[in-house]
This record gives structure tokens, C-alpha cells and sequence, in this order.
């Protein structure tokens, strides 16, 4: 694959080769010695892998724009690659056009992502985040939600009515919401607060 790679681009009168590695290791070594423009790194190379290499080519401080060529598109691969600094993320179904373009493009700092890579980080993008609340946020959620104010509140939890409204305040920014009543609903739906039992009812 990599002679494969060395004659494509070797024929591209705008890109040298200035060296090959057989694994991760030495290509950190060769961007170190050579100062390249561009790193091309696979993700599954033997003694060191590409992300491995692109954190230390990155965590260096070279110049150097790695960009990974690799067959695997899975979320876990894209994330770890990209997360490691690789400013793109080609897939080996990429054709000339696209590879020498995508080298320039890493050249000069730009990101380049395959298509089916950029939809696949702006699926993961808008999955919604699941929501917690600390053990704190939760017991004050469920003060409110037994009808107690913030003092009331705050002596029930021997913390500061200033306190109590800081919790508060944090709770209604985690699940989008502007009011106390609102706060519990929320919580209970979303399964971060038991649904209160009423108390027992006391007759003469």
C-alpha cells in the first residue's frame, strides 16, 4: 500500500516525498529529521499506531500536518484520531484528486475530513448529551420538589440560602429550564428524581 501511495504521488509534480516509514516509530523519527509538510499515517501500524505517532508528531511541536489515511471509519477510530491533533482524516477509497488535494489542504492547516468521516462526527455532534445532576443538585431538586423554599431548604441541607440558589440555578441550566416547577417535572420524566409519594394524611 505505502509503494502503492509513493508511486501516485511521486508522479504529482507539486508534492515530494521526502521519506517512508515502515512503522510509527520511525516515522516520528523521519518528521523529526526531515521537517516535512505533511505526515500521511495510517491508524494500524505495527511497534507504534498512528495515533499514537500523530500525538507525539503533534505533542511535539513540529510543523508538521498529520494526515491519517486508513481504511477504518468506525466512530471510535475517527475520534481517536482526530482527539490525537491529525488536522484530517482521509479514507483509502479516496481517489488521486482527492488525496493530493487533501495533502495541500493539510499543507496549509486546513482540516480535511472524508465525507462519510465529517457525517459521521456530525452525527455523534447532535446526539443529546445525557443529563446528571450531583448528589447535591438532587437533594435540593427534591426539597423543592416537597414544596420547601430555599431557607427551608438550606436548614434541611445546613448549607447557605445563597447556596441552595446557586444549585438551583446550575440544575435549570442542565435541563433547559427557567423555573422551579418546571425543574421537577423534568427531573422526574427524565428519570433523575423519584416522584414524590404525598405524605400521610392525618384526621381527628
Amino acid at each position: 500500500m505505502r509503494a502503492g501511495l509513493v508511486a501516485l504521488l511521486s508522479s504529482e509534480p507539486t508534492i515530494d516525498i521526502v521519506g517512508e516509514a515502515g512503522d510509527g516509530r520511525e516515522a516520528v523519527r523521519l518528521v523529526e529529521e526531515l521537517d516535512p509538510d505533511v505526515a500521511l499515517l495510517d491508524l494500524r501500524m505495527p511497534v507504534l499506531d498512528g495515533v499514537g505517532a500523530t500525538t507525539e508528531i503533534v505533542g511535539s511541536g513540529a510543523r508538521t500536518r498529520v494526515l491519517i489515511l486508513t481504511t477504518y471509519d468506525t466512530d471510535a477510530d475517527i475520534e481517536r484520531g482526530v482527539e490525537a491533533g491529525a488536522t484530517g482524516y482521509l479514507l483509502k477509497d479516496a481517489t488521486r484528486g482527492q488525496l493530493v488535494e487533501a495533502i495541500h489542504s493539510a499543507s496549509r492547516g486546513e482540516t480535511v475530513l472524508a465525507p462519510r468521516v465529517a457525517q459521521r462526527l456530525v452525527a455523534k455532534m447532535r446526539r443529546p448529551v445525557p443529563v446528571t445532576l450531583t448528589a447535591r443538585e438532587a437533594e435540593v431538586l427534591g426539597a423543592v420538589a416537597d414544596g420547601l423554599s430555599n431557607a427551608e431548604i438550606g436548614r434541611r441541607l445546613f448549607i447557605g440560602e445563597a447556596t441552595v440558589k446557586t444549585h438551583l440555578l446550575r440544575v435549570f441550566a442542565k435541563l433547559d429550564v427557567s423555573d422551579r416547577t418546571h425543574a421537577v417535572v423534568v427531573a422526574m420524566n427524565s428519570g433523575l428524581l423519584q416522584k414524590r409519594r404525598p405524605g400521610p394524611t392525618v384526621s381527628s
